[in-house]
């Protein structure tokens, strides 16, 4: 503690002693005089951020040490209301630095991101580790039956109890000692993990000199890997890359099979190359201190831990889950894996299918099967028409609208903000949308908040949301086209954005997607089931060229191929989700060096064959080592039990009855964390959701 409380000091006297901005520039320290509130991006520089850190720190010790000064006795309103609208200056801070660290970063920003993780974690560790405050906190928590509080303050108690015991607030001073260091050095550890992951994404590239090597390759990758050679300074090149838009289409129609070797190994190996970005070590060493952390806190391992507060509550529910549909994902791969290598013999081949053909092979046997391809769809998948049909689809279901503002400013050129309007005209909050891959920005997408709704003396504070894709770019000779599987990704983030839009909760810790880490896929994955339904197909997939709406023929294909290559895209998943439990189960130390022989041991466990891969390895698996997934990668498949579930009520009752849809935003996306998960689901459908939606809609029956 110390030490790093010195090391602290030490990084406040340099930064005193360097020049930057004074209070009056600093845009965090005054009020924003922007349509709602917005962050004033225009004025928000890299300087800004470590002073605001750090008054926003001495403002929020200065709230806690009033709220334990009290003279009174310990109430819900001046300790635990007091508690959750305190550090408000912290929260817009982090929330904003943090959002931009992942979708615009830059060499400045990840020191930043490095030097305050440390002080940042003695500052919660602070709190959370303040007996006196938890005496408090205890004292209510104490009297709860005789407070006769409503159900939200009830479960807001609740939670700030368990959240401090669940944070060392019962250890002993010289556990909680330890307690801090690891906390510490998981926040370094899991900044640099997501830090060394961006950089291997960023550093590899295949350079393609001879036009031959094109063969296979749509028109349209062929001059995405023209414009990102000329980026680079390559002439009569071509490049392709390790974001998605590139390797993914290379993979599937690149005929040098020595090519698509070399890019998927890269992709693969990402963090293990021996190098200074070389993630094994902090791997292990951030699955080694997630354990001790939990024995501390008196628990057999971390998922014991993780899981405590998710619907699934043991590690055994898990694993039951994923081993009820591993087997038949696995016989249906297997199967699979068969036809791809007939394909192979029948075209006079002799190798056997790697995992590097089967993207390939499988593009040519769904050709084959179903006629069907993802160049066939792209011209139907125009960016601005998929996001308008979304935005249409969610009008027809809510009866909200979206509506452009150019007048707030941005962060980066691409982004574009939509104001989310009610029914009644009032205003929901703002949707910042921000499509393109670009090496400023992490691989994937995700939904964000800028600020999150709540309630702040009798007033609702509207939500700031970002929507972040890395989607196939615009060329100079056609819009963005997107993929089948990029269309699915913009209407799941936006299912996330709707449950920051709805939420209608008085407190910050209850509100939006602050739900259990296994229910927070729910409304985002829900989203997904329309996309594809032929109705709200027809509103958005028009060619770009003629404007003709998708021909019923090809939507007869998509439903026809609606199974196709769900044992590649159920097992490379269910694999993760299992190395991911394994990795937070462990009871013993590992040695560093065994790392990828224990990802071996975990998957040699299940059977996973050897032409398909885990979808993450341990050294680029952000989602469990740099994000918020560790022991919770299964949440995807969770809630895809619920949303297939809770899909059916609409398919009973009508793709657009309204009661449904009144009855899901009422009791899902308004309630954030108000209650628990299941008696939110139950409260809509009636009943536990059934797991046979989910086998038949993967063919897995």
């Amino acid at each position: 503690m110390k030490k790093v409380l010195s090391s602290g000091l030490i990084l406040l006297l340099m930064l005193s002693a360097c020049s930057r901005p004074d209070r009056e520039s600093n845009p965090f320290f005054s009020e924003w005089q922007t349509p709602l509130g917005a962050p004033p991006f225009d004025r928000i520089k890299n300087e800004h951020f470590m002073p605001a850190f750090q008054e926003a720190m001495r403002r929020h010790k200065a709230e806690i040490r009033a709220i334990i000064a009290n003279p009174e006795d310990p109430t819900f309103a001046n300790t635990i209301e007091a508690l959750d609208y305190s550090g408000e200056l912290l929260e817009r801070v982090t929330n904003i630095f943090y959002s931009l660290n992942s979708a615009h970063t830059s060499d400045a920003m990840q020191t930043i991101a490095r030097d305050i993780a440390p002080i940042l974690s003695n500052h919660y560790d602070d709190i959370s580790l303040n007996d006196t405050l938890f005496q408090k906190i205890k004292a209510v928590y104490q009297q709860k039956d005789q407070l006769k509080l409503k159900t939200e303050q009830a479960t807001l108690l609740d939670r700030y109890y368990q959240d401090f015991v669940r944070n060392g607030a019962n250890l002993s001073a010289s556990q909680k000692e330890r307690f801090r260091k690891i906390n510490e050095d998981l926040a370094l550890l899991t900044t640099k993990f997501g830090e060394n992951e961006l950089k291997e994404d960023n550093n590899f590239e295949l350079v393609i000199e001879n036009k031959e090597d094109l063969i296979g390759l749509p028109q349209n990758v062929i001059a995405a890997g023209a414009e990102a050679a000329r980026e680079k300074g390559y002439e009569n090149k071509w490049v392709c890359t390790l974001h998605r838009p590139s390797w993914e289409p290379f993979l599937q129609y690149s005929q040098k099979r020595n090519l698509r070797e070399k890019i998927y190994t890269a992709y693969i190996n990402r963090g293990n190359n021996g190098d200074e970005f070389d993630n094994k070590q902090i791997a292990a060493k951030i699955a080694a201190l997630r354990a001790e952390r939990a024995r501390l806190l008196g628990f057999p391992t971390y998922a014991d831990y993780a899981l405590d507060i998710n619907m699934a509550k043991t590690p055994q529910n898990v694993y039951d889950l994923l081993n009820r549909l591993w087997v038949p994902a696995l016989r249906r791969a297997k199967s699979e894996a068969r036809e791809l290598q007939q394909i192979i013999y029948r075209e006079g081949n002799k190798f056997s299918l790697e995992p590097w053909d089967w993207w390939y092979y499988a593009e040519k046997l769904k050709k084959e099967k179903y006629d069907l391809n993802d160049e066939i769809l792209r011209p139907y998948f125009q960016l601005e028409n998929v996001c308008q049909g979304a935005f249409d689809l969610v009008t027809k279901i809510y009866g909200i609208t979206f509506h452009e503002r150019k007048d707030i400013p941005v962060y980066h050129p691409e982004v574009r903000i939509f104001e989310v309007k009610d029914s009644d005209g009032s205003t929901l909050g703002l949707l910042y949308t921000d499509y393109y891959p670009r090496t400023s920005k992490e691989g994937g997408a995700w939904c964000g908040a800028f600020r999150e709704q709540m309630y702040k003396n009798g007033v609702k504070v509207l939500p700031l949301v970002s929507n972040i894709f890395n989607f196939s770019e615009p060329s100079k000779d056609q819009p963005a086209l997107l993929s089948l599987d990029e269309v699915l990704t913009l209407f799941h983030e936006l299912g996330h954005a709707l449950h920051e839009f709805f939420s209608n909760t008085t407190y910050p810790l209850l509100a939006g997607t602050n739900v259990a880490q296994d229910f927070v896929e729910l409304p985002s994955q829900f989203m997904e089931n329309w996309a594809l339904e032929p109705e709200v197909l027809k509103s958005y997939a028009r060619h770009y060229q003629t404007g003709e709406p998708i021909p019923d023929e090809l939507i007869q294909k998509i439903k026809n191929a609606k199974l196709f290559n769900q044992g590649f895209m159920t097992t490379e998943y269910l694999a993760a989700s299992y190395l991911d439990m394994d990795w937070h189960t462990l009871t013993t130390i590992r040695p560093q060096a065994d790392v990828l022989e224990f990802e071996d041991e975990s998957l040699l466990r299940i059977g996973l064959i050897p032409e398909i891969v885990s979808r993450y390895r341990t050294t680029y698996f952000g989602h469990i080592f740099a994000g918020g997934y560790a022991a919770g990668y299964y949440s995807y498949i969770w809630a895809e039990v619920l949303d297939a579930d809770a899909f059916q009520a609409f398919k009973e009752k009508g793709l657009f009855d309204q009661q449904i849809a009144q009855s899901f935003r009422k009791n899902i996306l308004e309630r954030g964390a108000t209650e628990e998960p299941m008696v939110l689901y139950k409260r809509f459908r009636g009943a536990e959701p059934k797991i046979e939606p989910l086998l038949a809609r993967r063919g897995l029956q």
